[in-house]
This record gives C-alpha cells, sequence and structure tokens, in this order.
C-alpha cells in the first residue's frame, strides 16, 4: 500500500509540473481551458452569450450589454467612458469574485474607436487570449476576458435604411389585439384564390370577409411611404 502511495504522489509530482510548464508557455490556450465551463454549462438550456456591442450613430454613442441585471440594455455616458468591476459605482457591476473592485474600462475616443483600459487589475484584462497592460483598441468580434467572464465584444458605425415591406407581406404581419393575444392577417387559400378569379367581385368579397374593417383600423398605423404605396396598387388596379 505504501508503494503504491508512493507511486500515486509521483504521479501527481508530474502532473504538476507538466501544468506549470503549459502555463509557462502557452498561458493563451490554458485560460481558454478555464473558460470551458462558461461556454459548456450542464444544462444547454442556460446557455447563454456574453457581449458588448458598442454603437455609434449620429445622436449618440453607447454600449449595448447583457452582462449586467442578466438582460440586454443600453448604457449611456455623458464622457463616454463605462466602467467595468465589482464595485456598485461601476458602470457595469458584476458580481465576480475574480473580478477587481474597479477592473476595467471601455472608452469610446471620438474619430478613432473603442479602446479597452485596465485599472492594474489582480487578474489583469485579456483580448483574444492577450493579457493587456495598455489601452487596446477593440476591433468587432474580439473575445474580451476580465476575472472569469469572457464576452465578445461588437462593434458599428454604419446604419443603412431598409426599402418599404412590399404590400403582399404587409398582409400577413401581426396586428396587436391585446396584451395576450395576436391575430395573423392573412387570408385562407380559398378567399386567396377568389380574389384573382373574380375580380370584379372583389369588393364585395372584402367586405364580406371583415378586411375592411380590420384596415380601417391598423391603416392609422402605416408610415407616410407605406400609405402611398397602398394607395397606388389600389389606383393602378382600377384602371380599365
Amino acid at each position: 500500500m505504501s508503494d503504491f502511495a508512493q507511486t500515486e504522489i509521483e504521479r501527481r509530482l508530474t502532473l504538476y509540473q507538466v501544468f506549470l510548464k503549459l502555463y509557462e508557455h502557452h498561458s493563451g490556450l490554458l485560460d481558454e481551458i478555464l473558460q470551458l465551463e462558461n461556454l459548456y454549462p450542464p444544462s444547454l438550456k442556460r446557455v447563454k452569450a456574453s457581449y458588448v456591442h458598442g454603437v455609434v450613430d449620429t445622436n449618440a454613442v453607447y454600449l449595448m450589454t447583457n452582462l449586467g441585471d442578466n438582460q440586454s440594455q443600453s448604457l449611456l455616458q455623458a464622457q463616454q467612458i463605462w466602467t467595468i468591476g465589482r464595485n456598485r459605482s461601476s458602470g457595469i457591476c458584476i458580481a465576480d469574485s475574480h473580478m477587481s473592485r474597479r477592473h476595467a474600462a471601455i472608452q469610446y475616443i471620438e474619430r478613432q474607436g473603442f479602446y479597452l483600459i485596465d485599472f492594474n487589475s489582480t487578474n489583469g484584462s485579456f483580448v483574444n487570449g492577450e493579457r493587456t497592460n495598455q489601452p487596446i483598441k477593440l476591433k468587432d468580434g474580439d473575445r474580451i476576458r476580465l476575472g472569469s467572464m469572457t464576452f465578445d465584444f461588437f462593434v458599428n458605425y454604419t446604419c443603412r435604411v431598409l426599402p418599404t415591406v412590399a404590400m403582399e407581406l404587409l398582409m400577413q404581419l401581426v396586428h396587436r389585439k391585446n396584451d395576450t393575444h395576436a391575430e395573423i392577417l392573412t387570408y385562407p387559400g380559398e378567399k386567396q384564390k377568389s380574389l384573382i378569379e373574380k375580380p370584379n367581385d372583389n369588393l364585395e368579397i372584402l367586405r364580406n370577409s371583415g378586411l375592411v374593417d380590420k384596415f380601417e383600423h391598423w391603416y392609422e398605423n402605416f408610415s407616410y411611404e407605406q400609405k402611398s404605396e397602398i394607395l397606388d396598387r389600389f389606383f393602378s388596379r382600377q384602371k380599365p
């Protein structure tokens, strides 16, 4: 029994030495291994990707994140500096024992971008596996670790205005009835067919289907462009 115990101790010492060498030369890889618990929790139903999204638009610069309060929210800050740490006064407060009270901050600099600044934290701040001791500019898709918290950083500087939705699709949108029920604005297949085959009877069919009443109710919620498109389509179908 004593020989077995001695062999087991020697085996563990060997593994410990291997562990030290691995950490010495591949600390980034080891950090990723230590984060596996965050990435793959026991229940897949509880998997939630943590993120910080920097948004720059014509009206404001702000962060969107789900790191605090366990829900997504937009964070505006007059100085454009979002502090992160265990301290309750932090802009993003995270209850993580491995995180310093004032751990780090994300700062936006005009015409330059977003930067991560570490406040000489005990366990450090890492971007894509590399520890950072100086302010580092963040890029879209960067992987950040503060304490034991790992999250993805995204940033966008542009906004596209999409075209209006086609009338055929507007007819299938959800119409809100009350707080608990919603109605799908669509038609049964037979009524759709009758509208095409008997154009002269279209008005009567629409009245009988109750569509006119629905239309009058939610027409006022359309934008000016959507209303204009509806009128254009209506008058174009009235031409001989």
